[in-house]
């Protein structure tokens, strides 16, 4: 396969030298670490941070909540910064702050400190998780950003696949407060010195789009396509993120080992980067609009299919890596929204304010998954419920089209 570091840049006026041999391979393993130990160990640790400080799981939820409804509103100044200034600042700092946040989770001597301490990890994942290192790309690869975003979600989607069982099998050993503690010098030594050195080279201009010379990124923003496209994306993130936090505790209710649920969460992982080796072709088949609404829908497909079978476990393992595939692709779907239907100009701004409401209703989706799930009567009606969100989002999808997106009609 030819190297992006190498292939021509002329399309975004900043020839190869726009392009650090180091950013594409750096930005995958810190995507891994960063997504793995700031996301994806919580919900192992959940249940063992409530049973051992006797802190409601709706109050630990809801910390975690917080962190990701900052991160969504954070999200819009972040990308701003990126359009200006590229992202070796933002993601080194994103980084440090993402070390100090789990240090005071680690050593939070009440449910308050606690909650502060996700309140400022909600700012590293803005600063480091998947909206900058799309930005990164979108600028540096231009027009080859598909090819090098799926190769970075390929890396991204094995987090869960390597820091959900590493978490769950450091909690056997140590503390919930300890296995933080070593997780957070894990993040440290990757993440910071891997962003500050990799990311320097200079950052080029943005290339200009028909799109933007005729409404301006503000109009963009508040055009009927892209508001419509915002619903169904949070829509679709809340019903995504709450069956992935939601899924350890399902499988918990049904009787399986808090190692089993994580291997499921883990297996998952694997499911996305398989999934995302798939994206390309589907691009090529489909429209934007199509592909939207293909994803959307198989989504809520996958989360009723996990509603209906107890198992056995085998069973819900293979419906993991198929939610996974899913899950992979629809992160691809997210990170090309703005490009496949109005070019690359002002990308930062204008996926800061696509994510802004995608994320804020993930962060909502554990603490309202949980919530449901007392009325509802457990997990199980929990994720027909979230089956049918995600249908609502796949019937808004077919409205998302603009005039560019008609005309682009996939060759058979």
């Amino acid at each position: 396969m030819t190297d992006l570091s190498t292939r021509d840049g002329a399309a975004t006026g900043a020839g190869d030298r726009s392009r650090p041999r180091a950013a594409l391979p750096a930005l995958c393993a810190t995507q891994i670490v960063s997504w793995g130990i700031v996301y994806y160990a919580f919900p192992v640790l959940n249940p063992q941070i409530t049973a051992a400080t006797g802190w409601p799981a709706g109050a630990t939820t809801a910390a975690f909540s917080l962190a990701l409804v900052v991160s969504a509103l954070a999200g819009i100044r972040v990308g701003r910064i990126l359009d200006q200034r590229g992202p070796r600042g933002v993601m080194t700092a994103g980084s440090m702050l993402g070390v100090i946040s789990l240090l005071i989770v680690a050593a939070a001597p009440n449910i308050l400190v606690f909650i502060s301490g996700w309140a400022l990890a909600g700012l590293a994942m803005a600063s480091t998780f998947y909206q900058p290192a799309f930005a990164a790309l979108t600028r540096w690869w231009a027009p080859d950003h598909v090819r090098a975003l799926t190769i970075v979600t390929l890396a991204g989607g094995l987090a869960s696949t390597v820091f959900a069982p590493l978490t769950a099998a450091l909690a056997e050993h140590l503390s919930w407060r300890h296995t933080y503690l070593v997780l957070a010098a894990i993040l440290a030594a990757v993440t910071i010195p891997t962003h500050a050195l990799a990311l320097r080279a200079p950052w080029p201009e943005a290339p200009t789009s028909p799109a933007h010379k005729a409404e301006g990124s503000e109009g963009v923003g508040r055009s009927r396509p892209f508001v419509l496209l915002a619903a169904a994306f949070t829509l679709s993130g809340f019903a995504m993120y709450a069956v992935v936090v939601a899924l350890v505790p399902l499988l918990l209710e049904r009787g399986y080992t808090t190692g089993q649920a994580a291997w499921a969460l883990g297996i998952g992982g694997a499911g996305q980067t398989l999934g995302r080796t798939l994206y390309a072709a589907l691009v090529r088949r489909t429209t934007a609009t199509t592909r939207t609404t293909l994803l959307i829908a198989l989504g809520g497909l996958t989360t009723a299919a996990f509603a209906v079978a107890p198992g056995p476990y085998g069973l819900l393992i293979a419906l993991a890596i198929v939610a996974g595939m899913v899950r992979g692709n629809l992160t691809l779907l997210q990170a090309t929204g703005i490009t496949d239907r109005w070019g690359a100009t002002h990308y930062g701004r204008l996926s800061g304010l696509l994510a802004a409401p995608a994320t804020t209703a993930a962060a909502l989706a554990p603490f309202a998954g949980a919530a449901l799930a007392v009325p509802l009567g457990g997990y199980e009606p929990l994720f027909f419920l979230l089956a049918l969100v995600s249908v609502a989002a796949a019937l808004i999808a077919p409205w998302t089209g603009t005039a560019a997106v008609r005309r682009r009609l996939p060759p058979f």
